[in-house]
């Protein structure tokens, strides 16, 4: 139940420093989240990760075709809520659900924990559920372009609760059949935004494509911006603000 069973030492995590959260880790098989909360929530969070993991592998279980599906699938009726969410956000960019397992775990995990904490940051596999009191900046990382570290995206309070995910072609192990280095997609799901970032990115080859995705992305309905790095080139649409790191 994953994008990928091998495990990428994720370097980009201490690039972070928000001192103002308490930050932990919560790992539960091939989950591995970075979650900055008020005060430190593994407990809650391990046993959240360990619900909704049964949840998908349960389902799973029963209809294989869920994890291994490259197209949108139609459910069962009793389809838990997680794996609606995902079949859903699948459903609007044509790919498989599991392309949206990381948002969907970060967003789901997250939004329960907002009953012990008033801000939320989780991180899975660069795929980002936020809701903070103030404006933050995450930071880009785009595998060997000249772009990693050097600039991040600015997200204001009143943007939060939201999704910031990631999809990279050259970067970790799972499946992108496009190859940029990046391509970030911001919305108000992280669920969406996941299945979207695999779907945009799926688009692109070459600095040429990234017009034409651009142009599908505005068009998908329910995000509100992306950022695509493929090298040294970087194209931008939405509500994005991009600020030096």
């Amino acid at each position: 139940m994953t994008k990928s069973n091998l495990f990428v030492p994720r370097t980009y995590r201490h690039w972070t420093n928000s001192t103002d959260l308490v930050s932990f880790n919560v790992m539960v098989q091939e989950t591995d989240l970075l979650i900055r909360a008020a005060s430190n929530l593994s407990d809650k969070a391990t046993k959240l990760v360990e619900k909704y993991r049964r949840s998908l592998e349960s389902y799973i279980k029963c209809y294989p075709d869920f994890l291994t599906s490259l197209e949108p699938i139609k459910l069962n009726t009793n389809a838990p809520l997680i794996v609606k969410s995902m079949a859903d956000a699948s459903a609007k960019v044509n790919v498989g659900p599991m392309a949206a397992v990381a948002g969907a775990i970060a967003e789901f995990v997250g939004k329960e924990l907002l009953e012990y904490t008033p801000e939320i940051i989780i991180e899975n596999g660069g795929d980002i559920f936020i809701k903070s009191l103030k404006k933050r900046v995450i930071g880009i990382y785009a595998g060997s372009s000249p772009l990693t570290g050097k600039i991040g995206l600015e997200i204001e309070a009143d943007e939060t609760p939201s999704g910031v995910c990631t999809s990279s072609g050259t970067v970790g192990h799972s499946l992108s059949f496009g190859k940029t280095d990046a391509t970030i997609v911001l919305a108000k799901s992280a669920v969406v935004a996941d299945a979207a970032a695999t779907a945009v990115g799926n688009m692109i080859n070459d600095p040429g494509d990234i017009e034409t995705a651009l142009t599908f992305a505005k068009n998908l309905g329910g995000i509100t911006g992306v950022v695509v790095i493929i090298g040294d080139k970087m194209g931008v649409w939405g509500d994005v603000k991009i600020i030096p790191m």
